[in-house]
């Protein structure tokens, strides 16, 4: 063997420029993400050629399967792979593709909750508190709460394991890794983009056909329009007379035309009025005379007596205590249906309180009277 000992030679220092300039270009620093060409696959290994390492660095084929590159095991395919070490205890080259994936996912993660952008995942498997979700696009694996699932109440989620949908990150801890996400949030942020397009639909002083009764609330009622708004009618616009509760006025079920009277496009949100479709009846309620006979239209039955319409809009109580001469604890319910039209005399109009007493018994004979008459003892 022959030894060359002259490095002043032209032939050296040609040689020592090249190999300072190769160096110059490749930074190699154990922690860093590096790409890696695969040059040979045998059954157990992928080998790739990092440019500037001393030797091939090896991958365990089956890593790769686990991280869903089945398609990238080819010779000429580029990974990324984390340098963990340059030259461990027995001369090899360390590397990893799984952390350097796990590193690339949580920076994209981290670029994605810092810009407030939604990431595609999935649902792969449930846990205690909620779900694991991991990120299509890296693979990297981040915790979904129960509570964060959807918008209402899920007995059975399985329609949406394995899906690919949208999250939203809502927490990231850098010191542990660890992520949190939000379907529910999507979901809220979508239907409130489509509600605003709905409520844009929607002027003061339209008139709505037809609205479905939803549900009652101690200040109102709510009614569902075309399946796509529900809208609210405050208690004092349910009827020009007084009304207490919606429940004495409505049933669930029933549909009843309405008029815009306000529209708010920053809470979304359209009040409605069922009496304003009317001219006010207390304008005219001179018409009306004390202890004079009327005809009354039944609307609402219930355990205390009826609500009945003197006119549209002009609403009144029945009281069960003015059904009846006789019978005791008399029920509405049993003498009367919704619909019908019996006699009543009006026995009070207080016009500041807008009240009207009505009674059903005072259109009827008093038996205790006629006995009086006929049964005299003086």
């Amino acid at each position: 063997m022959e030894i060359y000992k002259d490095l002043t030679s032209p032939a050296s220092k040609e040689f020592e420029k090249l190999l300072n300039s190769q160096l110059s270009k490749v930074q190699i620093e154990e922690g860093k993400i590096i790409e890696g060409t695969i040059n040979k696959i045998t059954e157990k290994f992928v080998f790739i050629f990092v440019e500037g390492l001393k030797s091939e660095p090896v991958l365990d084929i089956n890593e790769l399967k686990s991280m869903g590159l089945n398609d990238k095991i080819k010779v000429g395919e580029t990974i990324p792979v984390l340098l963990e070490k340059i030259e461990d205890k027995h001369g090899d080259v360390l590397v990893s593709a799984s952390k350097a994936q796990k590193i690339k996912g949580w920076d994209k993660l981290v670029e994605a909750y810092e810009k407030n952008e939604p990431i595609m995942g999935k649902i792969t498997s449930k846990c205690k508190g909620g779900c694991i979700v991991e990120h299509i696009e890296t693979g990297s694996l981040m915790f979904l709460p129960g509570s964060q699932i959807s918008d209402k109440p899920l007995k059975d989620i399985s329609h949406l394991m394995n899906e690919p949908q949208k999250f939203a990150l809502i927490k990231l801890d850098k010191i542990r890794g660890n992520a949190c996400v939000s379907r529910r949030e999507i979901i809220s942020s979508f239907k409130k983009e489509d509600k605003a397009k709905i409520v844009d639909k929607y002027k003061v002083g339209d008139i709505i056909k037809g609205a479905e009764v939803k549900g009652y609330s101690s200040f109102g009622c709510f009614f569902n329009v075309n399946g796509e708004l529900d809208v609210l009618v405050h208690l004092q616009e349910i009827s020009y007379s007084r009304v207490n509760h919606p429940d004495e006025v409505f049933n669930i079920g029933e549909k009843h035309d309405l008029k815009v009277i306000s529209v708010d496009k920053e809470k979304l949100q359209v009040g409605c009025s069922v009496k304003q479709l009317s001219p006010d009846p207390f304008e005219h309620i001179e018409n009306y005379e004390l202890n004079k006979i009327y005809k009354v239209k039944v609307v609402k039955l219930m355990d205390f007596g009826a609500f009945c319409e003197l006119e549209p809009g002009l609403t009144t109580l029945l009281h069960s205590s003015e059904l009846s001469w006789t019978k005791k604890n008399v029920s509405a319910k049993k003498m009367f249906k919704v619909g019908d039209e019996i006699d009543c005399v009006i026995t009070e109009i207080d016009k500041d309180k807008r009240r009207v007493a009505i009674s059903h018994r005072l259109t009827q004979e008093n038996p205790f009277d006629t006995f009086e008459k006929k049964y005299r003892f003086y």
